[in-house]
């Protein structure tokens, strides 16, 4: 039986921030490795048994991290710049591809780490083979803002923050007011984002739930629109904010034929 968490006994050393992460050895030698990057109050073990759950479909290893700031990652200083998904998140991300001397990759990110997924994607790594977002922002949109502060009075209640602690441990709240100090700042944008999708080179897969509670499908139709590259849009039934959680099966499926279809 699968574990509900992936078992986190590493930690990269980034100069003098250290990061937490996990290395699952796929079956299939030669394939990418997945690089999985956590939402905006996510981290590596929040990801539950979907990195194994992945790596058991695909044969491809699967290597899971928590950003700095959250997890058993190193604490970040406060407030964090406001692009900091398209700035910070993509640099570290670079660092753990290189200190994890990985030649190959496929990004998978859920929500904020959708939006660094596809703001890295359009560096064009050569490493990078392909790109699949889960859920990723590349606006700002009113229910986005509106679910943030929902999320802020759950956690002034102290309930989501009981919920939180045993995922970030010290770093619980730097990894709330990061986050929603963040976004709720009336300069917050994702113009830089949105401005280097057609930069993209590579295949794309982006999922999303018709019943998002963070977003509208209006983020599909601008991905869709913008990118050039080979790029499939997928809005998912009965799903809101988590395919991975809640469309697991046909999110697998997709992911499976997307790493198939690129392998061809």
């Amino acid at each position: 039986m699968r574990s509900e968490t992936p078992e986190i006994t590493q930690f990269l050393a980034l100069d003098d921030v250290h990061i937490e992460y996990c290395y699952l050895r796929g079956a299939r030698d030669g394939f990418p490795t997945f690089v999985l990057l956590h939402e905006g109050l996510g981290s590596a073990s929040q990801w539950r048994d979907f990195p194994e759950q992945l790596r058991d479909r695909t044969g491809c290893s699967v290597v899971v991290y928590s950003r700095q700031g959250y997890g058993k990652s190193s604490s970040v200083e406060l407030p964090r710049p406001l692009d900091f998904l398209s700035q910070h998140g993509v640099q570290e991300l670079g660092r753990v591809i290189d200190t994890l001397s990985l030649s190959s990759v496929v990004l998978l990110g859920h929500s904020d780490g959708g939006s660094i997924a596809l703001a890295y994607a359009a560096i064009n790594d050569p490493r990078v083979l392909g790109t699949i977002a889960l859920a990723p922002h590349v606006l700002v949109e009113k229910r986005t803002l509106e679910g943030i502060r929902a999320s802020t009075l759950h956690w002034q209640r102290g309930t989501f923050r009981d919920r939180l602690i045993q995922h970030h441990g010290a770093n619980v709240d730097g990894a709330f007011y990061g986050w929603s100090n963040s976004w709720l700042h009336p300069q917050f944008t994702l113009a830089k984002i949105t401005c280097c999708l057609a930069n993209i080179k590579t295949p794309l897969l982006v999922l999303q739930g018709r019943e998002d509670q963070y977003a509208t499908l209006e983020q599909l139709n601008v991905i869709q629109q913008l990118v050039v590259a080979s790029c499939q849009c997928v809005a998912l039934d009965h799903c809101q904010h988590f395919p991975h959680r809640e469309a697991t099966e046909q999110t697998l499926h997709l992911i499976s034929n997307f790493i198939t279809d690129m392998s061809a």
